[in-house]
């Protein structure tokens, strides 16, 4: 078996998503309970207007799901705590010999075990939804996430240097043992360590450093990089740096990357903060490409032209992304693709 992992442009056979429970991720009150199952339930509409769309969802949550999803997505029922699908559920794989679908079963332990997530429930869910997808299960004994890497298709692999090297997931880890298990899992043949992830996802809600929220291949040999532009947000530093790593990086066929630009929202703060608002958190679909969006208009029209112009031929759609980043994640956070077999 030779496992690689496909680009996420490539044809799509489903996408997964999990449905929130009442838990500290989800909110303390009814308003932003309220304000969760509506993000979640409009990404999952988006979705489906352009593939299948399979909701696991807690029995606890089941007749509040189906009232809100309707019937145009798939429910399976599953005992979830966190619902950020892309982290705790797997990552899906192809076998390039024969085209079966695999899916990688991460250990999941809620970003780091930190004192206030709710993991053990959900760290199952990548077992689950890899059988439930019909897949061939790969284990792992990496501590890892599907937001902590993203992926060309062609060998190459992004990821961040205090996510999988992280001691709070992997303490005995270093570059050679994680490359060479993404070797064995996805078919990456080259990785582009990142130094860190956005400012934001390192304070106690954060993945201390998603690669998801901050890079993502557009294509073979082009990257697309969250821009801050202005100096007074510490992300002005980190891009800048993140930018000088890219351009001098080379992919798995020894193609220079091609560095775009996808700028930040104008918003800096909100009420914890500097925000981590950021585009380059998106999803692509069969056809189509659901971006974040931020209640700014200017700058999200901004960003759905340059992701139309990085994915030709697709529609890009935007939603309402602001009370997903506000618990910790964006759309591309909840969402999992599943490939079509053989492509």
């Amino acid at each position: 078996m030779v496992w690689r992992m496909p680009a996420e442009g490539a044809a799509h056979e489903r996408t997964w998503m999990a449905f929130p429970r009442e838990g500290v991720t989800l909110g303390s009150t009814d308003a932003e309970r309220e304000e969760g199952y509506a993000a979640w339930t409009a990404v999952a509409h988006a979705i489906a207007a352009f593939e299948h769309v399979t909701m696991v969802v807690d029995p606890s949550e089941t007749a509040r799901a189906r009232r809100m999803l309707g019937e145009g997505v798939e429910l399976v029922e599953a005992p979830l705590d966190e619902f950020w699908m892309r982290d705790v559920g797997p990552t899906f794989v192809v076998d390039d010999e024969d085209g079966r679908l695999g899916a990688v079963d991460w250990i999941f332990n809620g970003w780091g075990a930190p004192a206030w997530a709710e993991w053990q429930r959900s760290a199952a869910l990548g077992r689950i939804v890899g059988e439930l997808a019909g897949a061939e299960v790969v284990p792992s004994l990496l501590v890892n996430e599907g937001g902590g890497i993203h992926v060309d298709g062609e060998g190459t692999v992004l990821l961040t240097e205090t996510v999988q090297l992280d001691p709070r997931r992997n303490p005995h880890a270093d570059r050679a043992r994680v490359e060479a298990e993404l070797a064995r899992t996805l078919g990456a043949e080259r990785a582009i360590w990142l130094p860190r992830g956005l400012t934001r996802d390192y304070e106690d809600f954060g993945t201390n450093g998603h690669v998801d929220i901050v890079a993502a291949f557009a294509g073979p040999g082009r990257v697309l990089l969250h821009e801050q532009q202005d100096a007074a947000h510490p992300d002005h530093a980190v891009g800048r740096e993140l930018r000088e790593l890219l351009e001098g990086a080379v992919d798995a066929r020894g193609r220079a990357l091609e560095v775009v630009a996808l700028p930040a929202p104008a918003t800096l703060r909100d009420d914890d903060g500097f925000v981590d608002w950021s585009y380059v958190n998106h999803s692509l679909v069969d056809g189509g490409v659901v971006a974040c969006g931020f209640g700014e208009p200017e700058a999200d029209a901004r960003a759905r032209a340059i992701l139309a112009e990085a994915y030709p031929g697709r529609e890009v759609v935007t939603v309402d992304a602001r009370p997903i980043f506000a618990r910790g994640g964006g759309i591309h956070c909840i969402t999992q693709q599943q490939p079509t077999p053989g492509r």
